[in-house]
């Protein structure tokens, strides 16, 4: 007599990934046999580190194509755990979201705050903080990754280390040293960075998270100031979580509702 066949997951969860978070809860998900867990990245990064579970590479074409993918696959649970400054994919989600009735959370980790001791200005675009920067300092440490570097590419007085995963592409500051590397980074690289390259600003994204906050600390010791770039807003209407415990938390209470 054969055997019966397992049965089917209950449940199809895309997850919108490219974060520690996203991959965290793929892993949390990858064990339970009730879930079938697709990752989505946007494919910016080279050599991604790919989740368990299914994955895929690309966009989707927008809200519509997000959404025809959803019905098509079954999808009955979205998280949208894109970097912070994802803007474009998370409305495309809450679109699609509206399009389909399928239930979506932000999963977003909590932005930094300043600490004592702090010399932050803040910026609500890298439009601003371009604009800002000059009145800042001459010798900037850009950490706000590779694809908006075409908007400080007009500053030719001010000397740039830009670090990033992959190569940047022109247009770029004239004056630019290029680190390729990935975090986390450790307190005293970070230290060992801002005094070998004479650093005395330093530009970053509200990212949160541990991987890459060293960096703070090291220009708080060194008295150097720091220009951040706010978050843009999470589409309203959308549920939010802060952590992938209570990510797991609403999946388990949206999947029994």
């Amino acid at each position: 007599m054969s055997a019966e066949p397992a049965p089917l997951p209950a449940h199809h969860v895309l997850i919108l990934g490219g974060t520690t978070e996203a991959r965290r809860l793929a892993e949390a998900l990858a064990g339970d046999p009730s879930c079938h867990v697709t990752t989505s990245l946007a494919g910016r990064v080279a050599s991604p580190v790919l989740p368990p579970g299914d994955a895929r590479i690309g966009g989707f074409g927008g809200a519509t194509g997000l959404a025809a993918w959803i019905v098509a696959h079954d999808v009955t649970h979205v998280v949208d755990a894109t970097h912070p400054f994802a803007e474009r994919m998370s409305f495309n989600a809450a679109e699609a979201q509206a399009l389909t009735g399928v239930p979506l959370l932000a999963l977003r980790r909590p932005g930094w705050t300043p600490r004592p001791g702090d010399d932050w200005t803040f910026a609500d675009s890298l439009g601003e903080a371009a604009e800002r920067l000059p009145g800042l300092g001459s010798r900037a440490f850009l950490t706000t990754g590779r694809t908006g570097l075409h908007t400080f590419a007009h500053l030719t007085d001010t000397w740039f280390l830009v670090r990033s995963v992959d190569p940047p592409d022109a247009p770029a500051p004239p004056q630019l040293e290029v680190l390729l590397d990935r975090g986390p980074f450790t307190l005293e690289g970070e230290r060992e960075l801002i005094a070998r390259h004479r650093i005395d600003v330093l530009v970053t994204k509200d990212s949160g998270g541990r991987a890459t906050a060293p960096k703070l600390t090291a220009a708080r010791e060194a008295g150097i100031p720091v220009l951040v770039v706010r978050r843009p807003p999470v589409p309203e209407g959308v549920a939010q979580a802060e952590s992938v415990a209570a990510a797991l938390e609403w999946l388990a209470a949206a999947a029994g509702a």
